[in-house]
């Protein structure tokens, strides 16, 4: 499964109303950081198929931004039957992801 783009029309559908897990990236196309994780995060799409790897433009989003406070970049956040369980933000490694989506 590949990273899916979401924005404020099909956030509802695409985490909130999702039965399972969905790991949310905030990121941005200036972000250093973002762009290392990103790779990471198409390998835990990649090999976790039962985890849904979604992705928001925080300057594309800021409604989305500004309603899940998110303040610093990168921001994962994990999502379970539509409610946050976990976040962490920064640069984390492969495993670090694994640890956080409990693989």
């Amino acid at each position: 499964m590949s990273i899916t783009e979401v924005n404020k029309d099909n956030f509802e559908k695409e985490v909130l109303k999702n039965e399972g897990k969905v790991l949310v990236d905030f990121n941005a196309d200036w972000c250093g950081p973002c762009k290392m994780l990103k790779p990471l995060l198409e390998e835990i799409a990649e090999t976790h198929k039962q985890i849904k790897v979604v992705s928001i433009n925080i300057d594309k989003e800021g409604e989305l931004t500004d309603k899940y406070n998110v303040s610093s970049i990168p921001c994962l956040v994990l999502f379970d039957s539509g409610e946050e369980i976990k976040r962490n933000v920064g640069l984390i490694s492969k495993d670090e992801i694994e640890d956080m989506i409990g693989e």
